[in-house]
C-alpha cells in the first residue's frame, strides 16, 4: 500500500477513544490491586513490609497515570481525529492474531512442540514468503532445539501430544 492509498484508508476507531477504554481498564485493574492490597495489608510491620505494600503503590501509581490519560483523551480531547487502526491494519492483525489462537489452542492436544513447528513453518509460508520445506525444516529445527532445552537441559515439563508419548517422553 503507498501513502496514497493509506492517507485514503480511514480509521475504524480513534485514538481519542482508545485512550479512555485503556485508562479506564486500567483503572479497574487498579481498583482491583488497591483493594486486594488492602486485604492483605499494605502496611509496614516491624519485620519489614506486608504482602501488599508494593501492588499498593504500585497500583496507586498506575491508577494515577490512568487519570492523567483519561483527563488527557475525555476532557482535552486529545487524540480526537487521529485514527487508532485503519481497515487494512486491523485485517493485517486479525490475519496474525488468528493463527496464534489456533496455536495456542492446538497446545493442549498436540503439544507445544509440534504445535510451534506447525506454526513456524506455516508463518514463515505465509507471511514470509519461503518456500514451505524450509518453514518445514526451520519450524522442526526450533521445536527440537527447544525440546532439548526444556525437556532435558533446564527439565522444565512442557505440554507434550501424542508424538512425544509415542517416543517415549
Amino acid at each position: 500500500m503507498n501513502d496514497a492509498d493509506h492517507s485514503q484508508d480511514r480509521g475504524i476507531v480513534s485514538k481519542r477513544s482508545m485512550e479512555i477504554v485503556v485508562a479506564l481498564l486500567f483503572l479497574v485493574v487498579s481498583g482491583v490491586v488497591i483493594a486486594d492490597s488492602l486485604r492483605l495489608g499494605m502496611g509496614w510491620e516491624s519485620d519489614g513490609p506486608e504482602p501488599g505494600y508494593f501492588p499498593f503503590y504500585i497500583a496507586v501509581a498506575m491508577a494515577a497515570a490512568s487519570l492523567v490519560n483519561l483527563y488527557r483523551a475525555a476532557i482535552q480531547g486529545a487524540g480526537s481525529g487521529i485514527a487508532f487502526v485503519s481497515g487494512a491494519a486491523l485485517l493485517k492483525i486479525i490475519l496474525v492474531l488468528v493463527p496464534l489462537l489456533v496455536y495456542v489452542g492446538a497446545i493442549g492436544s498436540i503439544g507445544i512442540y509440534v504445535a510451534s513447528a506447525i506454526y513456524v513453518a506455516l508463518f514463515m509460508w505465509y507471511f514470509g514468503g519461503y518456500a514451505i520445506w524450509k518453514g518445514v525444516l526451520t519450524g522442526t529445527g526450533i521445536a527440537v532445539a527447544l525440546f532439548f532445552m526444556f525437556e532435558r537441559w533446564f527439565l522444565v515439563p512442557l505440554p507434550k501430544g501424542p508424538l512425544e508419548a509415542w517416543l517415549g517422553y
